[in-house]
């Protein structure tokens, strides 16, 4: 091999390392209110694979977002809520299977989660197998976090500290849920859809409906 060929090579590989890596996968979660575009982590195999399963059969298509609170989060993917008649309590359907926890990520703003049972009933804090939540969650403060430490017995670390107070969250969240993904488009989306009128168990007044796409 001459060096020529030998330099040809090694610029084919510099070129494959920019070029080509894996993309990270993304789902569009189109609304009646607009898009909001998540990123999944492969650091959580198992609920990245379960949704870009469910999202690419269709499961979630018509499906509501059916719990809302302003300030903490947004929630869906309860399959009996597709035939719902208004005022239905929701939030107990799934799949039927629930997926082995991988707690790793904090619950900021914009965080996709995995919902799940509380500790009482699902002291293994495994996922629900298809619903979901989004962080919307408001900046903390030194206080708030203290709060928070006091309150739970937790220690949150400098760096997560500072994540925290840059782009808010739910910090009471973390370190209980799965979050396996982000949002890389649709913030603005996100806080349309949390000042929506709910009723007392927080479900929208008006029906809001989803349909995903994997990019």
């Amino acid at each position: 091999m001459n060096i020529k060929h030998l330099l040809f090579i090694l610029g084919m590989l510099v070129l494959c390392l920019g070029s080509c890596q894996k993309k990270a996968p993304q789902v569009w979660i189109h609304t009646d209110m607009g898009d909001i575009l998540v990123r999944l982590y492969d650091e959580t195999p198992k609920h990245r694979d379960n949704f870009l399963k469910l999202a690419g059969e269709g499961f979630y298509d018509s499906l509501l977002l059916h719990r809302i609170i302003r300030d903490f989060m947004i929630q869906g993917g309860d399959p009996n809520s597709k035939n719902a008649p208004p005022g239905q309590l929701l939030g107990a359907g799934s799949p039927g299977y629930n997926i082995p926890p991988e707690i790793r990520a904090p619950t900021l703003r914009g965080a996709l989660a995995a919902a799940r049972l509380p500790d009482q009933v699902n002291p293994a804090r495994e996922s629900n197998g298809s619903q979901f939540f989004i962080v919307h969650g408001l900046p903390q403060t030194d206080v708030s976090l203290d709060e928070w430490e006091q309150r739970l017995g937790i220690k949150f670390s400098p760096e997560r500290r500072a994540l925290y107070k840059e782009k808010g969250g739910a910090p009471q969240l973390d370190g209980q849920y799965t979050v396996f993904g982000e949002v890389v488009k649709g913030l603005d989306v996100l806080d349309k859809i949390a000042a929506v009128p709910r009723d007392s168990n927080d479900r929208p007044l008006n029906d809001l409906r989803m349909w995903m796409e994997v990019e």
